[in-house]
């Protein structure tokens, strides 16, 4: 019989539930002397969905997993994964805005 891990399933249905590419979805779940860690990946149009205004609902996700997992006796943390280029493409578009400035 498989183990059910039901942090990682109470995290997909949350994470699910808010976003609007559900099958983007992916959650790795890896188990080390730390504890559990909890890696969540969606599609990048999502990301401002998961995070919230000022970090709020990541902050709310992360309190949520870790009750769940003081329930089942671990210590379980989550890592938003930013999608490829995310903060990147920013820093470069304001740093070309500058310039056009010439300031």
């Amino acid at each position: 019989m498989a183990k059910e891990y039901n942090d990682q399933e109470f995290l997909e249905y949350i994470v699910k539930t808010l976003v609007d590419h559900p099958d983007d979805v992916k959650i790795d779940r890896k188990v080390d002397e730390m504890g559990v860690l909890l890696s969540l990946k969606v599609n990048p149009e999502d990301m401002g969905q998961i995070i919230g205004r000022s970090g709020a609902t990541a902050r709310a996700i992360r309190s949520l997993v870790r009750i769940v997992g003081l329930k089942n006796h671990a210590r379980v943390n989550l890592k938003i994964e930013e999608p490829e280029g995310g903060r990147v493409q920013g820093k470069k578009a304001s740093s070309e805005s500058l310039e056009d400035l010439k300031l």
